[in-house]
């Protein structure tokens, strides 16, 4: 089960928002700071934490029980506009050579950090395993062929091919991130172009099976072959395609056409939940949709999210006042700081489910739980927001360009 993970640091910026900014401009002033991509990363993060509980009363509140896609497509597609944001700038001012030496330079810091994840996580689980004597949580969450194998494993571990369980999204980023200065460079050529040949390999991906296998057996669970098409879309919106689709999303058809489709995904995710629904599905239609991979990104969750984003635009603009809203700053808090906040989730997700499993106390506990965990992580990301603050204001710190995400802040 995995779902899909800044800094904070005034005056910051990045242009459009979760699709396309309709109306911004490609590249937002300088002195600005745009809070719907740090307010939605933050959303994803949460949503990400809750789902990988055990189900519980707050489960019900997240986006994959109501349509076909959930918090990964909306933390991957942030993720591809903030790099392209950050380091298609760099790459148009200081070339392509230094530009691809920064995005490395980022691409080693994640790894590094999914290192230190994997290892404390391996802690976690196996020290709770052993003290409550109890070697089904090693099993239930995929570090039964470390335990076997620890020497073999390790060096899997290091080339990203075994992954417990909770811990696919860093390796996907990795992976995208490691493809962005091809794709930076390709868009300075012709963005539309690099955006259809996304699209080609996505299609490839499906006719010929491409993935990246696993340890001991299988596949990623997030095919980059496949979920490279959102991170691009993500990125050409940043390079310009925001704008040029702006038109087509203010359309009220458009509108029409998205809220028509997301209905019509809530109506089949419903027989899903209430099997006495079933029968209402034509069996052409079940035939033809069935099974919705996420795995390779689904086109059906691909539409779904596009759909939910082009709404979400439409109805939350730029300067929403609910954007200054005390009650959303633990949001963007969390999406200003989206590695350490991930990182942090994958622990306090564990933790979750070893108390739920261990003192089973219904409904009640798992409402205490999952809102602890998301106070937790509050807390945490403005401990390091103050941190970052205090330390730009004594000069230990410089405020740097960009939008503080995965991305990294300081292209």
């Amino acid at each position: 089960m995995t779902s899909v993970a800044g800094q904070i640091s005034a005056p910051l910026t990045a242009d459009a928002g979760v699709v396309a900014l309709a109306k911004a401009p490609a590249i937002a002033r300088p002195t600005e700071r745009e809070l719907r991509l740090d307010l939605f990363r933050g959303l994803a993060l949460w949503l990400i934490f809750i789902d990988h509980l055990p189900q519980n009363l707050l489960t019900w509140v997240t986006i994959r029980n109501y349509g076909f896609s959930d918090a990964t497509e909306i933390f991957i597609f942030i993720s591809g506009y903030t790099a392209s944001f950050v380091y298609g700038r760099a790459m148009r001012d200081a070339g392509f050579v230094v530009a691809t030496a920064r995005i490395l330079r980022r691409v080693w810091q994640i790894y590094v950090a999914h290192v230190f994840l994997f290892t404390i996580f391996l802690a976690e689980i196996s020290y709770v395993a052993t003290s409550f004597e109890n070697p089904l949580y090693t099993e239930e969450m995929g570090i039964m062929d470390f335990l076997k194998q620890p020497d073999v494993t390790i060096v899997q571990a290091l080339l990203l091919r075994f992954k417990p369980v909770n811990m696919d999204v860093l390796p996907l980023y990795i992976v995208l991130m490691l493809w962005l200065p091809l794709i930076l460079w390709l868009m300075r050529r012709s963005a539309d172009l690099t955006l259809g040949l996304s699209v080609l390999l996505y299609a490839a991906t499906w006719q010929f099976d491409l993935h990246f296998s696993a340890y001991p057996n299988g596949s990623w669970f997030f095919n980059p072959f496949a979920w490279q098409l959102l991170f691009v879309f993500g990125a050409w919106c940043a390079q310009g395609g925001a704008q040029r689709m702006s038109r087509i999303i203010a359309s009220p058809i458009t509108l029409w056409i998205c809220a028509a489709y997301l209905f019509f995904a809530f109506l089949v995710t419903l027989t899903w939940y209430v099997p006495q629904f079933g029968h209402l599905m034509p069996k052409r239609l079940e035939q033809w949709m069935y099974p919705i991979s996420k795995t390779d990104l689904d086109v059906l969750r691909f539409a779904h999210f596009l759909a939910l984003a082009a709404l979400t635009v439409h109805f939350l603009p730029r300067d929403w006042p609910g954007l200054k809203s005390p009650w959303l700053r633990p949001l963007i808090l969390c999406g200003q700081h989206s590695l350490e906040i991930f990182c942090l989730g994958v622990f306090l997700a564990f933790a979750g489910h070893f108390i739920l499993a261990e003192l089973s106390g219904g409904t009640g506990l798992h409402f205490v739980v999952s809102i602890s965990g998301i106070l937790i992580m509050s807390g945490a990301a403005w401990m390091f927001s103050w941190y970052k603050h205090s330390a730009n204001k004594s000069g230990r710190a410089k405020v740097t360009g960009g939008n503080a995400d995965l991305a990294g802040g300081g292209a």
